[in-house]
């Protein structure tokens, strides 16, 4: 009898196929986002002693529920110390943590927003797969690309440098340019095209090296773009991943022919294999 409520429990809590694996997420969906709204409610300065001592009961119940919900995760995986450790176990655990620091550390609790992260299962419930199948393909792409846009920002580095240093001797301290990193930093600002404005050329000279720079810079912006651009172009995703989620540690999104985790190496649910 107990196995079988432990499989029952870890069918409705990994899997989101049926109606009430459903109705488990969205429900976890639910009081997920009721808690982030609590916690960004309650840091209001200006809400009554009585309705701030409602939202203390309120984050409390849903610690309790939250920590009920993790316990029951561990118990019913096959390695709880692998899902413990996976990137959804360290998310579960710092989702109730904030609370109990905040009975040692006042003001802990507003770390409670670390919960929002336990949003990413509603890709589950929406069986939204091919979304997330296209983040991995854009994560592969932009590995391929890495060395490419690591030497384009080298580029970059040195050329912000050289500008910064340029003009500092320009326009000088009189003018704002008061050091070189404090001119490194306008340069960046100015070939990024953010333009804060907090420093400025004065000197012909300097406004005419500014103009260079802010049209060099909507070209400098394309670039990282074209890189990505053409390797997307050559990278082609001819199948989608998995939905099946791994009861050992919880990781989704696994190939479509995959039978074990690619993360753990435990046997994934038949249901999720092709």
């Amino acid at each position: 009898m107990s196995g079988r409520f432990r499989s029952e429990c870890r069918r409705i809590i990994f899997q989101s196929s049926r109606w009430d694996e459903k109705a488990f997420d969205v429900l976890l969906i639910a009081l997920i986002l009721f808690s982030v709204v609590v916690v960004m409610v309650e840091s209001l300065t200006t809400l009554t002693p009585e309705f701030r001592s409602f939202l203390y009961v309120c984050e409390w119940i849903i610690t309790c529920c939250f920590t009920i919900e993790y316990l029951l995760r561990l118990y019913v995986s096959i390695r709880p110390s692998r899902y413990a450790f996976s990137f959804f176990g360290i998310v579960d655990f710092l989702a109730i943590l904030p609370a109990y620091l905040d009975l040692l550390l006042p003001g802990a609790h507003y770390l409670m927003l670390l919960r929002v992260l336990r949003v990413l299962r509603i890709f589950r419930v929406l069986k939204l797969v091919k979304y997330i199948g296209e983040a991995n393909a854009l994560m592969h792409v932009l590995r391929s690309s890495a060395r490419k846009i690591a030497i384009f920002i080298f580029g970059v580095v040195n050329l912000v440098l050289i500008l910064g240093s340029l003009m500092y001797l320009i326009e000088g301290a009189e003018n704002g340019f008061t050091s070189i990193p404090k001119s490194v930093y306008w340069a960046i600002v100015t070939l990024t095209t953010v333009g804060y404005g907090d420093i400025s050329p004065q000197t012909p000279l300097g406004q005419f090296v500014a103009s260079m720079i802010m049209i060099t810079g909507y070209g400098i912006i394309a670039v990282p773009t074209a890189i990505v651009t053409a390797e997307m172009t050559r990278t082609s995703k001819d199948e989608e991943p998995d939905d099946s989620v791994c009861p050992a540690c919880g990781w989704e999104n696994h190939d479509p022919d995959a039978t074990y985790c690619k993360i753990c190496g435990d046997r994934l649910p038949e249901s999720g294999t092709k």
